[in-house]
Formats: C-alpha cells, structure tokens, sequence
C-alpha cells in the first residue's frame, strides 16, 4: 500500500520532533551524569560527609561561605537558628500548596506516628517571619506550604534544601502532596509520580541560567513510588491508587489545554487530540509543580515521590463541579498513604507485628485470641 506525498511528510515531521526530544533529555543526562563522575574522581562526596555529616551531593559551594546564610522566605538564617538542633532530627519533608493543608496534615500525622500536644498550645509556624511559606515541624516530619508553580515551589525547595544541609540531616525523604487534573482516570484516583514531562513532554526542567537555557532531569524514585502505593488497601480504601507519569504545566488554563480560561486559540477537538496524546505516552494527570520539584531533588541526592489526588477527570471536562465536602474528603487520601508510609517507615516491629497476627488469623488453629495487637508508638510531646 502506497503512502501519500503528505502522509510521509506528516510522518517525517513527527519523527524529527521526536528525535529532538530524545536529544534534549539525552543531552540533559549526559551533563548530569559527567558531573557525577567527576564527583566520584574527586571524592566530594564521601569528603561532605565526613566533614558535614550530609547525604547531598552538588549543592552550591558559596554556602559554606555565606556567614551568615539567610534563607529569606522562610525567615531563618545561620546566626540566629541552630539548625542541628532544630531540624537535625528530620527524615521526612512533606510539602503542599497551602498553609492552611501543611497545618492540617502536620495535626493529622502527630496523631498517626503518636506524638502529642500540650492542649494549651498549638503547633508554631516555623516560617511566619518570612511571611510567604507555612511551615510546621512534628517530631521528624517537617511540613511546609509551596504555594503554586514551579517558580514558587523553587523557592522554597532552595532554601528547604539548605536548611537540610545545616542541620546535618541524612538521607530526609521529600514527598509533595496536593490535588491534579486527572487523564482518563476517575475523580478520587490518587495517582504517583514515576516521571514529570514539561509541556514540551521532554523529562526535564529548564531552566534560563546567563540568558542560556539549562536543563534538567525529573526523574523521580521509582522505588519510593512503589513503597508508598504498597500502603494502599484495596480491601478498605475506597479509592484507587495508580502509578505514571505527570504532565507539570507552567498555567493552569492554555499551558492545560482548558477551554474555560479568558484566552482560548485551540479548538476543542485540539484539546482533545493532545489529552489523548498525553494518555498515550503514559500521562495520568496534570499538574503544576513536579518538575521543578523532581529535578532540584534528584540534583541534591535526595528521594522523592509526588503523590496527588485527581479531583476531576479532563477528558470529561475543564472546570472543577464537586461539592467542597467530596472535595475535602479527597484531600486526605494522599495524606493517608503519606502517613501509612511515614508511619512503616519509623515502627517496622510494629508493621511486622501486624503481618504476623494476619498470618496466625489465617492458619484458624484458634490461637488468634491468644495474639496480642502491636503497641501503639510512644507518646512524646511534638514540637
């Protein structure tokens, strides 16, 4: 069968466009994969280490001599926090859009890791100074607002990423939570994040650095992906969790394709064309702060994973129709897995105590009554 003149032009078109895109991400890994070896030639990072007590691998050598270092947006600097003591003990950093959501999930999972609060007093907004961030610590979770966008959750990324640096923390795992559009997925479905793609659908963050554009990987840990979709219950949870990748756009009308924004130069059978196409290339929902959330902390070493909650399905529509309670009880779904994960992470006796009586439960040799439920975790006042 013959292929018409226009046809084998149509295809030739989409063949170069997607060798470019190979380019550009093979490009974007080479660079970082040359400076890891030349990391590794140096020995830099087992020296940081050694001397810093940090997990971090290529951040910005000016920090060990700003004296003082003033993280600006968060209100805190070098002279007048003791970082080591304040946040030394964090292994995990869970961030979302709003103050008003971090406050809530740091409420939330001071109850889950069981720590408590004196009744006489409330968590403290650890970022009030800078009067642009909430951020809330509860024993090792620190809890913190980003705002919405890539520019916005940069920021704060920046500066999260240094306080980790001088507090000496290791290995502090970095989720962000929050809500998507979802892509032939229904609403409800919470949906984490194995890769982030640009509006371009490249895996990479760009960045203009001296007027040149530099780009960046968005991979995300895939492992860790896997660890927190392992703490859904399909027996109980009455809402489905899947994995793929997240389209991160930088507007939340065009740059999404929506037809409902004040400008509109695409028809809706474009719209159309290009959500399908996403789905096709393994696309689950659509966002606006992964890829600049993947790329920074993949760049410091450090694990992360992107864990939302699908509030509308954009192949079925643009404009967001649920009552705000249907809504709320969205919102704390990927709180739940957040939690279950941190929780498994802190007590794994008490994890594996909850496997063993499943297990003596199933044998039916009537010795279930004889088991006794795990411990709950220590009570300790939260910070």
């Amino acid at each position: 069968m013959s292929r018409t003149k226009g046809g084998s032009d149509k295809c030739s078109c989409r063949l170069v466009k997607e060798v470019n895109q190979l380019k550009t991400v093979v490009n974007a890994q080479s660079k970082v994969l040359a400076k890891l070896v030349r990391q590794m030639k140096d020995g830099c990072k087992k020296k940081d280490e050694e001397e810093d007590g940090c997990t971090f691998c290529g951040l910005n050598p000016c920090i060990k001599c700003l004296n003082p270092d003033v993280l600006y947006h968060l209100g805190h600097n070098t002279d007048t926090t003791d970082f080591p003591k304040v946040f030394g003990d964090v292994k995990f950093v869970c961030m979302g859009g709003t103050p008003g959501r971090m406050e809530a999930f740091a409420y939330y999972i001071m109850q889950e890791i069981g720590l408590k609060l004196n009744p006489a007093t409330k968590l403290a907004d650890m970022a009030e100074a800078g009067k642009r961030y909430g951020m809330f610590k509860v024993g090792p979770v620190l809890c913190a607002s980003h705002g919405m966008g890539c520019p916005s959750i940069s920021i704060l990324l920046h500066e999260l990423i240094k306080t980790m640096y001088h507090a000496k923390c290791k290995d502090p795992v970095f989720i962000r939570m929050g809500t998507c559009g979802g892509l032939g997925v229904e609403p409800g479905t919470v949906v984490i994040t194995t890769e982030a793609v640009s509006g371009k659908l490249e895996p990479v963050h760009e960045i203009v650095v001296h007027g040149n554009s530099v780009l960046h990987p968005s991979q995300l840990d895939e492992g860790l992906a896997n660890e927190i979709k392992s703490c859904h219950d399909p027996r109980t949870d009455k809402f489905d969790v899947v994995i793929g990748r997240t389209m991160c756009a930088h507007d939340f009308y065009e740059g999404q394709s929506r037809l409902d924004g004040a400008f509109c130069e695409y028809t809706p059978d474009a719209k159309m064309a290009f959500l399908e196409q996403l789905q096709a290339q393994g696309v689950k929902n659509i966002e606006m702060e992964s890829l600049a959330f993947a790329a920074l902390t993949s760049r410091a070493n450090i694990r992360s994973a992107v864990v939302c909650v699908a509030i509308l399905n954009r192949l079925e529509g643009d404009q967001i129709t649920t009552p705000h309670e249907i809504l709320s009880g969205f919102d704390k779904r990927p709180a739940t897995l957040i939690a279950r994960y941190i929780r498994k992470v802190l007590y794994p006796v008490e994890e594996d105590s909850d496997l063993a009586s499943e297990a003596e439960s199933e044998d039916g040799d009537g010795g279930a009554g004889d088991s006794k439920p795990p411990p709950p975790p220590p009570e300790e006042e939260a910070e």
